[in-house]
């Protein structure tokens, strides 16, 4: 139970209607969930708005009500508080209410189009065997020191954080690294979070069926930047064409990473092939499992962080040396056969991009790449042609098939993608819109040596088609596959 007053602390309020001076046992942003003494958070979200709501809220027992335009009739018994922003003033509440666990954490918030999950999950890799109480909020898992989580949204909203941290905070956690997706930043799902470091990957097309420009999508991350304090660190990709500009007009400390150039943290590729990479990070070499440039800059992350909050480099580097990429993030199989089959999450132009380069740099002229992807539905349709362009670059063959759906044919999405594949091209791509069957025929057209990129869903294991979301795992896919091959 906490009183009003405290629980409003720090929030921008524009009017006040009643007493601060009451009991709050409970907070919601979605009137479902109140009952007696809660305080109602009014939100206007994407699709509905909490402000119709708001007696909804009240029949079920809410004590007091935030919104950014109060209801035309007030109950006597009842506080009204007006602020200029809902969605603010929620993660500040949640904070006040869970007693501020973020301020009682290392918390490392890591944002940009790709490499955050593998980012935050080799962190937390690194930090658990360093001898750390470490938690993971990201994509793929929710971990609090050993406990595993299904995670639902790469970034939670600001109810959820607040409450994962406090249990973290309770487990004995010392450091936590975060996912901070753009649609977070965007909605204030972390407003109210003290991160003591924030970390910027890159920045290619994604979720522009959410963001009107891809203006608006940069200045969704930037904000995480914007939210730090004087004391805390700025760490940026320099190599990428936006990493000075989350740097602009900033109160944290700026750090700057890269390959191409002399920055505060630097790297070198020595070697890179399908075992791994051999890197040079700030003068000294390491090896790796993880594979291709992409997980050379994930690398470098891993230790930037690391170094900044004080650890020691030998002892950084030679556990880095052996983890893993999370699940789904180029994750490979090699059949009977010495067919090699690459799982990854690549759902992006620039993504799929890197994917392909890199299996590309490491093939002989005689091997072939078989690339077996589809598109999401009542996603961002602009990037349908532009993929469907890079698979047939970089591909010797191309199957496309479905990936998820939703409420969109997937015929139409298939044909989305096929119109952005020239003409020229056209004799190598299939379509076959069942994935299994895709996968199937990839692995019996595929040779002794060939390549096998299955894109798109890397850690997901379901399919949502309509309504219903199905069971389906790549991976398992592929290995049953080959083992029906072989016999």
């Amino acid at each position: 139970m906490k009183l009003l007053k405290d629980i409003i602390y720090g929030v921008r309020i524009i009017e006040i209607k009643g007493n601060t001076n009451i009991a709050v046992e409970n907070i919601a942003f979605d009137s479902r969930e109140i009952n007696n003494l809660s305080l109602f958070i009014a939100l206007k979200g994407v699709s509905q708005d909490g402000h119709n709501f708001i007696s909804q809220a009240l029949n079920r027992g809410a004590c007091a009500i935030i919104c950014e335009s109060l209801p035309e009739i007030l109950s006597n018994d009842i506080t009204y508080i007006k602020v200029l922003d809902s969605s603010k003033s929620l993660g500040i509440v949640a904070s006040n209410f869970f007693d501020n666990p973020s301020e009682k954490l290392k918390l490392v918030g890591i944002t940009g189009t790709n490499g955050k999950t593998t980012c935050a999950t080799l962190l937390y890799d690194l930090y658990r065997l360093m001898g750390y109480s470490t938690g993971l909020i990201s994509t793929v898992h929710i971990k609090i020191l050993h406990k595993t989580i299904p995670a639902t949204h790469t970034t939670p909203n600001a109810i959820r954080i607040n409450e994962l941290l406090s249990q973290m905070v309770i487990e004995g956690c010392s450091h936590v690294f975060m996912e901070v997706s753009s649609h977070a930043l965007d909605q204030n799902r972390v407003s109210g979070l003290s991160f003591d470091i924030g970390v910027y990957t890159n920045i290619s097309r994604d979720h522009l069926d959410y963001h009107p420009t891809l203006n608006d999508y940069i200045g969704a991350k930037k904000k995480l930047f914007n939210s730090l304090k004087n004391d805390a660190l700025a760490i940026v990709n320099f190599d990428d064409p936006y990493g000075e500009e989350m740097l602009r007009d900033i109160n944290a400390k700026p750090f700057s990473y890269g390959l191409k150039g002399d920055f505060d943290f630097k790297g070198k590729i020595v070697e890179n092939n399908i075992s791994g990479l051999s890197v040079e990070i700030d003068g000294f070499e390491m090896t790796s499992r993880l594979i291709g440039e992409f997980n050379a800059y994930n690398l470098l992350v891993v230790f930037a962080v690391a170094k900044s909050l004080g650890e020691e480099a030998l002892t950084v580097l030679k556990i880095i040396s052996n983890l893993k990429a999370p699940d789904g993030r180029f994750e490979y199989i090699v059949s009977p056969t010495n067919i090699t089959a690459v799982i990854d999450y690549a759902h992006t132009p620039d993504a799929l991009e890197n994917v392909l380069k890199t299996l590309v740099s490491l093939k002989s002229d005689k091997e072939k790449i078989f690339t077996v992807f589809g598109c999401g539905g009542d996603r961002d349709k602009g990037k349908r042609p532009l993929m469907g362009e890079i698979s047939s670059v970089y591909s010797d063959r191309v199957i496309v098939t479905s990936d998820n759906p939703r409420s969109e044919k997937p015929s139409k999405i298939i044909k989305d993608i096929i119109s952005g594949i020239p003409k020229s091209k056209s004799s190598k791509v299939l379509t076959i819109q069942e994935r299994k069957e895709a996968i199937k025929v990839a692995c019996e057209l595929a040779e002794s040596g060939d390549v096998i990129l299955i894109a798109g869903k890397g850690h997901e294991k379901y399919q949502i088609i309509g309504d219903e979301k199905l069971y389906f795992d790549d991976l398992e896919t592929t290995i049953e596959i080959f083992k029906q091959i072989q016999q």
